[in-house]
C-alpha cells in the first residue's frame, strides 16, 4: 500500500498540441497558462461560436476534463481505489516538469509472509517470520551510549561509544527480557506438536487430539486421566508450633493514614483490599515480595469501618458510620452510592454480611432488626428481628441460612428461604455476644463474648438441642472483636483491638493456641485479619495503618 503525495503544479507547463482529451483516466491532466490577451480572445470566439454547431461536442469535451482534473486533485469519486496500480505501471509521461509523486513506504518493499501448509501440519516453521513493518530510520539513527548514564548498561564492551539505532532496540529488549523474565507455567513446549502429529497414522486409542501448539507436556495428561485437576493437600496441620515465614508488608508501597478496619484477599488469591479510617481503598497485587499497589480510590465522605467483595469478585461493598454505603464496580472502576433504604431510618450501617451465593447482604439495623439487602438492585428486600440488639452476623449452607447475636446472649438461626427463625439457643457463659463466624463448609461456628470468652460449636448439634460447646477458648482477656476461620478450617483466628498483640491462633482438631504465636514484635494492635483463598498467605491490618503478611509454610499455594 502506498500514499499519494499530491503535488503542486509548476509556474509554466509546457503544453502540446497533440494532446488528446480522452487520455485514460489515472494519466496527469495539464491545464494550460493563457495571457489576459488570450482569456479575451477566447471569450469572444466562444460568444460567437454560440451559434456553430460544434456547441455541443466543445461542452462535452470541457466537461470531461474538468472530470478528470476533480479525479486527479479529489480522487475518483464514483469507484474504489485500487491499490498498486500505480507503482507498477510502466505507461509513458509526458515530458517536461514533474506534476506529481508517490510515496512507497517501507510496507512496500517489505514481503508478506506466507505460511506454508506443510509446516502446519508436518511441524514448525524452521525460518523466521518476517517483521511487517520495518523502520528506516533505525538503520540511519546512531546512539550515544555514554550520553546518559542509564544507558551505560547497554555497552557490551567498555570502549564502546555509539551504536546503531537497531542494536539499541535489540539490546533494549533483551534488557527489558533479562529485568521481567516470563513465568515457566505459561510457556508452551513446542517438542513434538503439530496436528500432522495425532493424525490417522497415531497409536493414540483415546481418540483425542491436542490443538496446534499444544503438544504431549510432561506429566499426566489432564484429558487422558480422572485425576483431579488441583492436587489437595492431604497432610494434617499439626498442632503445637505453627511455621510461618514474616513477607514484605503487603501495604508497603503506600501504608494507611489510619487504623486498618478490613482486610480481604480476591477469590483469585492475588488482589487484596485494605480499608481504614483514612477514607481510601487500595487494592494490592500480592506476592510476597513486591505486593505492587495497583488502584487507591478516596471516598470523601466515609470513613471505612469495613470493606468486603462479593463472593463472585465483581465489587466491593463500603461501608461506615453512615446512613448509606457504596459499591465499587472492579470492572467499570466506579463508585455508586446507595441509600439511604426505602423505609428505614438507620443512622449507621458500618456492620454487614455478604452471602457466599452474593446474592443477599444483610446489615445490622436498630432495635435488633437486621436489613436483608440484594446485591444485584442494591434494594431492601426484607427483614428479620431479633428480641435484643443485634450486635453480629454470620451466613452459613451457602446462604441460604443466616446466624445473629446480640445483647441477649442468644444466637439465632434464620431460614433467609421463608424469613422465619428455626433455632434460638443460648450461648454458654456469655452475657452479649459480640462476633459470630462460620467455617467454609458451614460445619461449625464461633461465638465471642465481651468477656474474652470464644465458645466453638458444632453447628448440626446446635442446633439438635446440645448446648455445650466443643471447646471454650479463654486465652483472651478483653472483648473479642473479630474471629475468621481459614479455608479448610483448621486454623481459628481470634483477636481483640483494646490490648497490644491480642491475636490468638487456634489449632481445632486439638483446640489447642500455636505456642509460637503471636510473635515477639511487630504485631502491635490487631484488627482484622484474612486468609488467601489457598491458606498460604495471612495478611493482618493493625491499628498503625500497616498490613503484616506472613507465608503459611503448611499450604502450598495461595
Amino acid at each position: 500500500m502506498s500514499l499519494l503525495s499530491y503535488g503542486v503544479f509548476p509556474k509554466e507547463v509546457p503544453i502540446k498540441d497533440d494532446e488528446d482529451p480522452s487520455s485514460p483516466e489515472g494519466s496527469p491532466v495539464i491545464t494550460e497558462k493563457k495571457s489576459p490577451s488570450t482569456k479575451k480572445n477566447t471569450s469572444k470566439k466562444r460568444r460567437r461560436g454560440d451559434e456553430k454547431p460544434g456547441k455541443a461536442s466543445r461542452m462535452e469535451q470541457e466537461e470531461k476534463e474538468m472530470k478528470k482534473l476533480e479525479s486527479f486533485l479529489f480522487g475518483n469519486l464514483y469507484s474504489p481505489v485500487e491499490f498498486g496500480k500505480e507503482i507498477g505501471s510502466h505507461e509513458p509521461q509526458n515530458e517536461g516538469a514533474i506534476l506529481y509523486g508517490f510515496d512507497r513506504s517501507p510496507v512496500d518493499e517489505v514481503e508478506a509472509y506466507e505460511e506454508d501448509m506443510t509446516n502446519l501440519f508436518g511441524g514448525q516453521s524452521k525460518e523466521e517470520r518476517k517483521p511487517v513493518w520495518v523502520d528506516e530510520e533505525e538503520e540511519r539513527t546512531e546512539v550515544d551510549l555514554l550520553a546518559v548514564s542509564r544507558l551505560r548498561k547497554l555497552r557490551k564492551e567498555d570502549g564502546e561509544k555509539v551504536i546503531s539505532g537497531v542494536d539499541y532496540v535489540s539490546r533494549l529488549r533483551a534488557q527489558h527480557a533479562k529485568m521481567n523474565p516470563r513465568t515457566e507455567w505459561a510457556e508452551i513446549k513446542q517438542e513434538g506438536t503439530g496436528l500432522g502429529a495425532l493424525g490417522e497414522d497415531s497409536d493414540d486409542e483415546s481418540g483425542i487430539t491436542s490443538a496446534h501448539g499444544f503438544g504431549d507436556f510432561d506429566g499426566v495428561d489432564v484429558l487422558r486421566s480422572n485425576h483431579e485437576l488441583v492436587e489437595k493437600n492431604n497432610v494434617k496441620l499439626l498442632p503445637g508450633l505453627l511455621e510461618y515465614t514474616r513477607m514484605m508488608d503487603a501495604n508497603s508501597e503506600e501504608p494507611s493514614n489510619g487504623p486498618i478496619n478490613s482486610v480481604e484477599f480476591h477469590r483469585n488469591g492475588q488482589l487484596l483490599l485494605t480499608a481504614g479510617l483514612d477514607k481510601r481503598l487500595r487494592f494490592f497485587q500480592v506476592d510476597g515480595k513486591r505486593n505492587t499497589m495497583v488502584q487507591s480510590i478516596f471516598v470523601e465522605d466515609c470513613p471505612m469501618r469495613k470493606a468486603s467483595f462479593l463472593p463472585d469478585g465483581s465489587q466491593v461493598i463500603l461501608s461506615g458510620r453512615r446512613k448509606f454505603f457504596y459499591v465499587f464496580d472492579l470492572i467499570k472502576a466506579a463508585v455508586d452510592k446507595v441509600g439511604p433504604l426505602t423505609g428505614r431510618e438507620e443512622k449507621s450501617l458500618e456492620l454487614f454480611e455478604v452471602s457466599p451465593d452474593s446474592n443477599t447482604i444483610a446489615f445490622v439495623g436498630n432495635e435488633g432488626y437486621i436489613l436483608l439487602v440484594s446485591s444485584k438492585t442494591k434494594d431492601l428486600i426484607g427483614s428479620v428481628k431479633m428480641n435484643g440488639t443485634a450486635r453480629s452476623l454470620a451466613f452459613a449452607d451457602d446462604g441460604r441460612q443466616l446466624l445473629s447475636s446480640g445483647g441477649d446472649g442468644h444466637i439465632y438461626h434464620w431460614d433467609l428461604r421463608t424469613r422465619r427463625c428455626i433455632h434460638k439457643g443460648v450461648d454458654e457463659g456469655c452475657l452479649a455476644s459480640t462476633v459470630l463466624c462460620t467455617s467454609h463448609d458451614s460445619r461449625m461456628f464461633a461465638a465471642g463474648s465481651s468477656s474474652g470468652i470464644v465458645n466453638i460449636y458444632k453447628r448440626e448439634d446446635f442446633l439438635g438441642g446440645k448446648k455445650k460447646p466443643l471447646k471454650t477458648v479463654e486465652n483472651l482477656t478483653t472483648s473479642v472483636h473479630f474471629m475468621k476461620f481459614n479455608h479448610d478450617a483448621q486454623i481459628l483466628a481470634i483477636c481483640s483491638h483494646m490490648k497490644k498483640d491480642s491475636l490468638k491462633l487456634i489449632h481445632i482438631p486439638s483446640f489447642n493456641v500455636f505456642s509460637n504465636w503471636p510473635p515477639r514484635y511487630g504485631l502491635r494492635y490487631p484488627r482484622c485479619l484474612d486468609y488467601s483463598p489457598g491458606g498460604g498467605f495471612m495478611a493482618i491490618g493493625n491499628a498503625a495503618g500497616k498490613v503484616l503478611l506472613y507465608k503459611l509454610n503448611h499450604y502450598n499455594s495461595a
